[in-house]
């Protein structure tokens, strides 16, 4: 049985984060179930994706999922060489507190403004998949102030225009559906949705029910938000395991999150799932209504 623990996770974002204390805030209330920090048996320096990179612990067994879905995108995400540091969006180093942020760097660019931060590293992943999948009417977030940003609008040439809490679209370029177009799409996203608005677009899920591509997210100012980027079951007692990933305040490339607590289990940066826990970072702490879906 795999040591309880609780969720430890810091402020964030301009609609969401922002920074605070990394001293790990402990509670007996929270849910999270926390494994040691990452063993080295179960790093496979050579992978180049979240799927090779990071192998199950004994007993377990990756989930298997379709080709084409949200889940199997995540877990075929590309990684950076193991060791690289993460880089904020001016190209400033992050610090890795002892090892116990981050496991892992994802290899994707992130622009150099200070935009893309928590809740906009889980949009971004979800609207690169549907991108790639070219289902771009389903790539659509909401505003802070409700209004609902559709790509197929964008796409279409009209962009947003924002007058005090009023928004509106206006024709002003070509039809385009190119990736710069989309990037550009996204950027204008991150500029005016958050924490605060994408916990309200996402649905409410039972924290057993965790799949990948599932999110824990506290809406507000400051808010959090990290995303479920794998997960493994031990066939013989039903136990599931997870990988996380997140971004942070200021914009920082997407990191697959440490584990922090150095206990004395063997489950790397894996986070122990069941119906009275959930995962644990470094900075924050989850309740299980934070428990979402898209």
């Amino acid at each position: 049985m795999l040591q309880t623990v609780i969720f430890i996770f810091s402020t964030l974002i301009f609609f969401g984060c922002t920074t605070d204390s990394l001293k790990p805030i402990k509670s007996p209330e929270l849910i999270a179930a926390a494994v040691a920090a990452p063993s080295k048996t179960l790093i496979d320096t050579q992978g180049t994706t979240i799927q090779t990179r990071f192998l199950p612990p004994p007993g377990f067994e990756r989930m298997q999922l379709p080709a084409n879905s949200f889940g199997s995108y995540l877990q075929n995400l590309p990684l950076k060489p193991h060791g690289t540091a993460v880089h904020y969006y001016n190209g400033d180093v992050k610090l890795n507190h002892e090892d116990k942020i981050y496991a892992a760097v994802v290899k994707m660019e992130i622009g150099n403004e200070n935009l893309q931060q928590c809740a906009d590293a889980v949009m971004r992943l979800r609207a690169e998949y549907l991108y790639a999948q070219q289902r771009y009417d389903d790539i659509h977030f909401n505003f802070t102030n409700g209004f609902d940003a559709q790509f197929s609008k964008w796409q279409q040439g009209y962009r947003v225009a924002v007058s005090g809490n009023k928004t509106t679209w206006v024709k002003k370029a070509p039809a385009d559906a190119s990736y710069p177009v989309f990037r550009k799409y996204l950027n204008q996203v991150f500029t005016y949705a958050g924490t605060a608005s994408l916990s309200k677009e996402l649905h409410s899920i039972l924290l057993n029910d965790l799949k990948i591509g599932d999110v824990l997210i506290q809406g507000g100012h400051p808010g959090h938000a990290v995303i479920v980027v794998d997960m493994a079951v031990n066939p013989s007692t039903g136990e599931k395991i997870c990988l996380l990933a997140q971004s942070y305040m200021p914009a920082q490339e997407i990191q697959i999150l440490q584990n922090p607590n150095n206990n004395n289990t063997q489950f790397g940066a894996w986070y122990a799932v069941n119906d009275t826990s959930s995962c644990q970072i470094f900075e924050w702490n989850f309740t299980p209504k934070d428990a979402k879906r898209f």
